[in-house]
């Protein structure tokens, strides 16, 4: 029995289908939605799919996106009394699937919110409450009753670090979240028509899976442990269950194909110990800024084989130092062996500490690396206290700068590659010169710009193009506040020659520069000819660079009669 809602003048609808023995599913279908977290447009709508399975015990896989909130919420009360639920598992924590974790937890908050370690850690920071929960990892089952077996099936970087996959014994269905899926809006629940759907399958294979199909392959490994998939519940799009073997196979044959020609980087860290985890993600985060392939490995779950061949095709390796003692300490270090023997000179390397109190120290390692001949990309991060948001931004532009070093020789070529008369005609476009100031909690981060427009009247808005290996990119996501700087013509020189220079990472972009504090807190420059204090509204993305869209909020000038700065170019490859 399908129960459909009427579709409202938004073009919002439910759609709650038995998929199979005790499982529902409960599908929002956005219509009209265009545009895909201001990465990719939409041609067909989306839909987010959320997961009910009742055995002597029940469980919730997913929720929504917060747009749903009020018609979700409707679908799930008509199923079920959300007292009667007894876990809720978290595929990821991306908001389009998690956005609804808080509604759901205070209408129960005797569930038992299951997960990924750092999907956990995450949700701590969404929700804001304190809620019972159980970390899984591949191979871990939770028994629902009534043939219900639940098993866990690791996936990070499919999209998010924390994605899991999760197998019900009894109906022989994958609940897989973001993998397999298609933003495509149809009453059609399942994948019966496959000539409509292979455009939006490869669009979204290209723009979530393909940058990390290293992590694609690995996770089609983990499932072929499984027994036969009858549906494959996706969390976008219709489920599937006519074309299994052709659109799984499809997912391997481009994963293949797009990990023999990337720049991969091999991270090696502990889940288990320490901040390991998170300080790894960070740093994870800052590599792929560069277009760079990173591939995560847990040591404790790690495969010598796997190691090897791993290390023996990667341009990078980044290791979190694992604990020297305890029951893991044997395996590690024979892993750890196992990567200095594949290890080659044309690598580069970086290591940090997990910080978890009985680190292996990182110099002796280090020095073997350098004896090879290998290139640290960045200095060891040293964790002697709890992390914090400097820790984190530290480990984020050490990633960074691990990947501008691996494709520095793919960026000198993209920079020689445009046409002589275009090239010094684009360069003709000028702009202002402007420093971008932003600050979050302890961290905070600074840029020059010249691609700076305004771009609306209501309300005051402007746009800025950022690049996406820029450190200060992470300052600059939807609901971020930062200042834009107005340079002086003729009294730019001074800032200009300071926030051009390469910072190490985690160092203060602002010392010896006198500032003041805006009042959404961000630094104000005191040389500044004029400030404005800004909210980022959108994002679009471009091949390099985002398009960031802010509301301007305030501002002042502090010379009514000084001019702006203004940046020319003779060429138009490089700023």
């Amino acid at each position: 029995m399908v129960a459909l809602t009427e579709r409202p003048t938004a073009r919002l609808t439910t759609q709650t289908v038995e998929i199979t023995q005790d499982t529902t599913a409960i599908r929002s279908l956005d219509w009209d939605r265009d545009r895909f977290d201001i990465e990719f447009a939409l041609e067909n709508g989306t839909t987010y799919n959320s997961f009910l399975i009742r055995g002597e015990k029940v469980a919730l896989v997913d929720t929504s996106h917060e747009k749903f909130r009020q018609l979700y919420l409707d679908a799930l009360v008509e199923l079920i009394d959300p007292r009667e639920i007894d876990y809720l598992v978290i595929s990821h924590t991306e908001p389009d699937h998690s956005g609804l974790v808080k509604d759901v937890l205070q209408l129960n908050p005797n569930i038992v919110v299951v997960g990924a370690k750092v999907a956990m850690q995450f949700l701590d920071d969404l929700v804001h409450q304190p809620f019972e929960r159980k970390l899984v990892k591949s191979g871990d089952r939770l028994d629902l009753g009534k043939g219900h077996a639940l098993e866990f099936v690791s996936a990070p970087n499919l999209h998010w670090p924390d994605t899991i996959l999760t197998y019900d014994h009894g109906t022989q269905t994958l609940f897989t979240c973001d993998v397999f899926g298609m933003h495509y809006c149809d009453d059609q629940t399942y994948d019966e028509d496959l000539a409509l759907l292979d455009a939006d399958y490869k669009t979204y294979y290209d723009c979530l899976m393909g940058p990390n199909a290293r992590s694609v392959l690995a996770a089609l490994k983990r499932m072929a442990d499984l027994p036969e998939i009858k549906t494959i519940a996706t969390g976008h799009g219709p489920l599937l269950q006519h074309h299994i073997p052709e659109l799984v196979g499809r997912y391997r044959t481009w994963s293949q194909e797009q990990a023999k020609a990337a720049t991969t980087v091999a991270l090696f860290y502990v889940s288990e110990y320490g901040y390991g985890d998170r300080l790894a993600n960070a740093i994870a985060q800052g590599i792929a800024k560069t277009g760079v392939v990173v591939e995560m490995i847990d040591l404790l779950e790690a495969d010598a084989q796997e190691v090897r061949e791993l290390v023996d095709i990667a341009a990078g390796i980044v290791i979190g130092m694992p604990p020297q003692t305890g029951n893991s300490a044997t395996q590690t270090t024979t892993l750890l062996s196992t990567i200095l023997a594949a290890t080659h000179a044309k690598q580069a390397f970086g290591l940090f500490e997990s910080g978890g109190g009985d680190d292996e120290s990182v110099y002796p390692l280090r020095n073997r690396f350098q004896e090879i001949g290998v290139t640290e990309a960045f200095a060891p991060i040293l964790i002697k206290e709890t992390p914090t948001e400097a820790t984190y931004q530290l480990c984020e532009e050490a990633g960074t700068d691990l990947g501008q070093w691996l494709t520095r020789d793919r960026s000198i070529k993209q920079m020689k590659s445009l046409d002589g008369d275009l090239d010094k005609a684009l360069g003709r476009l000028s702009g202002g010169l402007y420093i971008i100031t932003a600050k979050k909690g302890e961290a905070s981060s600074a840029m020059l710009a010249s691609w700076v427009a305004q771009a609306s009247y209501e309300p005051l808005g402007i746009t800025i193009a950022v690049a996406k290996d820029r450190a200060i990119e992470s300052f600059m996501h939807v609901g971020d506040r930062f200042v834009l700087n107005v340079l002086e013509e003729g009294n730019y020189q001074t800032l200009m020659k300071h926030f051009l220079k390469r910072f190490a990472p985690g160092s203060d972009r602002f010392a010896g520069i006198k500032i003041y504090p805006a009042s959404n807190g961000c630094p104000i420059l005191a040389d500044a000819l004029a400030y404005l204090e800004c909210e980022v509204l959108s994002r679009l993305e471009g091949d390099d660079h985002w398009i960031v869209y802010s509301s301007v909020d305030a501002g002042r000038v502090s010379k009514p009669d000084g001019l702006t700065a203004v940046h020319h170019r003779k060429v138009g490859n490089h700023y």
